[in-house]
């Protein structure tokens, strides 16, 4: 008796065992798994460099640079991102001053608002500085304002104490443009485009056909644009 009983003990133990050691390893491949798709969905998808991104409208207030410049950069970013930010202190003024002012590079503003709530509405409150003609100085301030770690609070009255320190010239209709459904529906456009391309994180950029991810030391976009830019010619 004593035998049958350690015998059955031993066999439970054994079995429990190897339902403890399946639980185990399944749980380990679906982490594999998670992980594996959130390291996919921080880079852009391959189609993005098989699309053609660029819109080369003339006038649009959410570009800077020459139309028919032979390259141009387009930036996937959120107002809240701190990695964006980087860039736009860092790296953009360096661009714009090497490249833009000279005729080489435009660059096209794609709204990436991934981080909440008040990332859609500082998404809006910028397409509502561009309707005024301060879209870049309001970008430049919100980012210039930001911490240096950690998400930028960006509240309704942010947005506007912003606008009033770039001179939006009517701070009224600005307020108003704050609740536009059509400048809600242009963010939701870039927000939609960047999801299709499998953008879920930012920044991301495109230089003509070659994407870029995260904001990468100044050297890494010199040498993309040149590349495009030797191309190009």
């Amino acid at each position: 008796m004593t035998t049958k009983k350690s015998r059955a003990i031993w066999l439970s133990l054994v079995a429990g065992a190897v339902l403890i050691l399946g639980v185990i390893v399944i749980g380990a491949m679906a982490q594999d798994k998670r992980l594996q798709a959130s390291t996919d969905s921080a880079h852009p998808s391959s189609t993005a460099a098989s699309l053609n991104l660029e819109r080369r409208v003339e006038a649009d207030p959410t570009a800077m640079g020459k139309v028919d410049a032979p390259v141009v950069m387009v930036e996937y970013s959120d107002y809240r991102c701190p990695f964006c930010g980087v860039f736009a202190r860092e790296t953009l003024p360096e661009l714009v001053k090497e490249y833009v002012d000279s005729g080489q590079l435009r660059i096209e503003w794609r709204d990436l608002p991934v981080l909440g709530v008040e990332s859609l509405g500082a998404a809006v409150a910028g397409r509502a500085a561009g309707e005024q003609g301060k879209f870049w100085e309001f970008n430049e301030a919100v980012y210039a304002a930001a911490p240096a770690r950690g998400k930028a609070a960006l509240s309704e009255p942010d947005l506007l104490k912003i606008a009033e320190q770039i001179g939006v010239p009517d701070m009224a209709t600005f307020a108003k443009d704050l609740q536009s459904p059509e400048l809600a529906a242009r963010v939701q456009q870039d927000l939609r485009e960047g999801m299709q391309l499998g953008m879920n994180s930012t920044p991301v950029f495109v230089i003509n056909d070659q994407p870029i991810a995260g904001a990468q030391p100044l050297d890494v976009f010199r040498s993309t644009i040149d590349a495009a830019l030797a191309k190009a010619k």
